[in-house]
């Protein structure tokens, strides 16, 4: 009962951390839900920049590559090497998943820095990258830990769950709480790198204007970039871990 409790306990925590609000947020009411539309229309924006650029790669490939199509090509094999080297042979059917979540993740932190996102006006709050709200990054969170308990069972079924109990019984609760703390490390990693990054920019502006900020912001791109990596890596580290059982 108290590995039980734990565990509630646990789920109850991160769906208290999704209601947490940093700073004023636009609201739409969709059905009897309250939704962020900051959230919302940001990520439709990447969404549509994602597709926009997957159709240009696929329309018309070329025997002899161009410039665009070598780009194209060498990403994903950038993503397959990722999936290769953290799941192991049985890589392929991740590789989708895992660079869904990186090219998301990639080109979200991105548009923080490159888009102009603060000349759009709303009634309250203001448009920032995706995930610079941390219902973002639970939600990619979580969506990882679906995908790593749906690789250990699909691969292993009901004995998947043994490895809870190895190599002791004894650390059957520290063995539930660290899979349902991966979740959070993830999301507040992702999220604290890309608030402070941005916030530090902002108050950057407001104090130098012209020259300072620049080169923190190219420091910017390349961490948010670095968080796209590193977040992709473990993703990929804890499917791996759980189709091979081991820790």
């Amino acid at each position: 009962m108290n590995v039980l409790s734990c565990s509630i306990n646990t789920l109850n925590g991160l769906y208290d951390i999704s209601g947490v609000e940093v700073g004023q947020h636009f609201y739409w009411k969709i059905g009897g839900f309250q939704v962020h539309a900051q959230v919302l229309i940001t990520s439709w924006v990447v969404i549509v920049i994602l597709l926009g650029s997957a159709i240009v790669a696929v329309r018309n490939p070329q025997t002899i590559p161009t410039a665009g199509q070598n780009f194209f090509e060498y990403v994903l094999e950038f993503i397959r090497d990722i999936s290769k080297t953290q799941i192991g042979e049985e890589y392929g059917p991740w590789v989708p998943f895992i660079g869904t979540m990186f090219l998301f993740i990639f080109v979200s932190n991105w548009s923080g820095a490159l888009l102009p996102w603060k000349i759009i006006q709303l009634p309250q709050g203001e448009l920032a990258a995706p995930t610079n709200d941390i219902n973002t990054t639970v939600a990619l969170a979580l969506l990882t830990s679906v995908a790593y308990f749906y690789a250990g069972f699909s691969k292993k079924g009901l004995g998947y769950f043994g490895k809870y109990i190895q190599p002791t019984p004894i650390l059957l609760p520290i063995n539930i709480l660290e899979d349902f703390t991966k979740p959070l490390s993830l999301s507040f990693r992702l999220f604290g790198n890309i608030l402070a990054d941005e916030l530090v920019v902002v108050v950057l502006v407001s104090l130098v204007p012209l020259v300072v900020p620049i080169p923190v912001m190219f420091l910017g791109l390349f961490t948010s970039g670095i968080q796209a990596l590193i977040f992709a890596t473990l993703a990929a580290a804890y499917i791996g871990e759980s189709m091979e059982g081991h820790h």
